[in-house]
């Protein structure tokens, strides 16, 4: 739809599982349960035209959404990255609720020109009003993203607003600490209310948290190329290789991807995952060709390590050959970089202590 692939996550069958039970607990007929289940995949389709909200508001400025994954709590729509400029920020994050609130509102438009009246109250999982449950359900979408907390919507508008003001990064931390206080008050409710809050309150707490990190990581990685990172001293084997020669390389260090080469010329990678493979199936004097992972993520020498990064995550693996005009010059890995960035998060920080320190003036 609109460009964009959109998942329905394996568990979102609990949901409708959930739902017959719902209807055969309160003995309702087959077609009340199949109107039930109706209603459901009518609520998700609102969930994709909320997360299409997003989506289309973030092509508007050039950000384009990877897909859209449907799972029983809702939708989540993958974007290769969030506006870096707030009042955009602000744009996308409130399309989505803006889409629910067209929602609702035309139902209740439609309702009240039909001499119906919508009744907010009236809310049944099993029987009732079709539109009109659909329509509180959309107003129920539209008041828990506008929530002030990470992982929803509204944390982010409130993030793009404190931007306006505040650095980014600590924008996001006051967001993040916002959304936290609010989930500790959603658990504490829960414990004597609706154990339900307390599952929001986690799935608030640990939103805060995921997207404080990754800011922070954000903010580390910024300005930092490739080849500051990658590893320049490694090993390289050969497609006629056999396997033998991989796991000798394996066993004499640390290295556990390797780049596949031919003269000048990168042909694969051979993974860790993809040599034990091979070697349960075909023993160690296999050649590397057969083992070896054609389809991989290059990565340039003069990238920002950030860019890099993203596309390896993207592709799921943990290892890349960088190159530099053509040649192969390094290898990127996942781990090493975990290393860098801890070395380089405490230099920096050893930079901040030594100009906060007092000097001696004499």
């Amino acid at each position: 739809m609109a460009g964009i692939g959109i998942y329905v996550h394996a568990t979102f069958l609990l949901l409708i599982l959930f739902i017959l039970f719902i209807n055969w607990r309160e003995g309702k007929s087959l077609a009340t349960a199949t109107e039930g289940i109706l209603f459901i995949l009518a609520i998700f389709a609102c969930i994709v035209l909320h997360e299409l909200g997003h989506a289309l508001a973030a092509r508007h400025y050039g950000i384009q959404t990877r897909d859209i994954t449907l799972l029983p709590i809702g939708g989540l729509a993958r974007l290769e990255r969030m506006p870096d400029i707030p009042i955009q920020e602000l744009w996308v994050a409130l399309a989505g609720p803006a889409v629910n609130a067209v929602i609702a509102g035309g139902i209740f438009g439609i309702s009240f020109l039909a001499g119906v009246r919508p009744e907010l109250a009236s809310f049944r999982w099993a029987g009732g009003s079709f539109l009109n449950n659909l329509m509180v359900v959309n107003f129920w979408l539209l008041a828990f993203n506008l929530i002030p907390a990470f992982p929803m919507d509204g944390g982010r508008v409130l993030r793009a607003l404190l931007a306006t003001r505040l650095e980014y990064t600590r924008a996001t931390l006051v967001a993040a600490r916002v959304g936290q206080a609010l989930a500790f008050g959603f658990g504490l409710v829960g414990l004597f209310t609706d154990p339900f809050l307390v599952f929001i309150a986690l799935f608030v707490w640990l939103g805060a948290e995921q997207e404080s990190a990754m800011v922070q990581m954000h903010n580390s990685l910024g300005g930092i190329p490739v080849q500051q990172a990658m590893l320049t001293h490694f090993r390289t084997i050969q497609p006629d290789d056999r396997l033998s020669q991989a796991v000798e390389h394996v066993l004499d260090g640390w290295q556990q991807d390797f780049p596949v080469v031919f003269g000048d010329n990168v042909l694969g990678m051979l993974t860790r995952e993809e040599l034990m493979r091979a070697l349960a199936q075909g023993g160690v004097e296999t050649p590397v060709r057969n083992a070896m992972h054609r389809d991989f993520v290059v990565a340039d020498s003069h990238e920002m390590l950030e860019q890099a990064l993203a596309a390896m995550r993207a592709a799921k693996c943990r290892s890349a050959p960088v190159l530099h005009d053509g040649m192969l010059v390094g290898l990127l890995t996942m781990d090493h970089v975990g290393e860098f960035l801890l070395i380089h998060t405490a230099l920096r920080q050893a930079d901040r202590t030594a100009k906060l320190a007092p000097r001696n003036l004499t």
